[in-house]
C-alpha cells in the first residue's frame, strides 16, 4: 500500500518549504538537485526537517494546504512538536 507524505523543508535562506509527496526521500533529493519546486531550486541546498505520513493522497495535500496556511512561528512550533 502506498503512503503519502506532507513534508517540510528548511531553504538555505532560512525560509521554511512544505511540500507532498509519495516518497520523501527521492523527493528532498530532487528538491536539492534543482529538479523540485522554483522556489527551493533558488534557494539550495534544502534540508529535511519535519515529515507526516497519511494513509492517502488526499490527506497528505489536505495538510500540506493547512500547515502552509500557519505563520512562520506556528510552523516552528509544529516542527518542535513532531521532532
Amino acid at each position: 500500500m502506498v503512503q503519502y507524505f506532507t513534508y517540510m523543508l528548511e531553504c538555505a535562506n532560512g525560509r521554511l518549504y512544505t511540500g507532498w509527496t509519495a516518497d520523501v526521500a527521492s523527493r528532498v533529493e530532487a528538491h536539492n538537485a534543482g529538479k523540485g519546486a522554483r522556489y527551493t531550486r533558488a534557494n539550495r541546498p534544502v534540508k529535511l526537517v519535519a515529515s507526516w505520513e497519511f494513509a492517502s493522497k488526499s490527506e497528505a495535500m489536505k495538510w500540506e494546504w493547512a500547515v502552509k496556511q500557519l505563520s512562520r512561528l506556528e510552523k516552528l512550533k509544529l516542527i518542535g512538536d513532531s521532532a
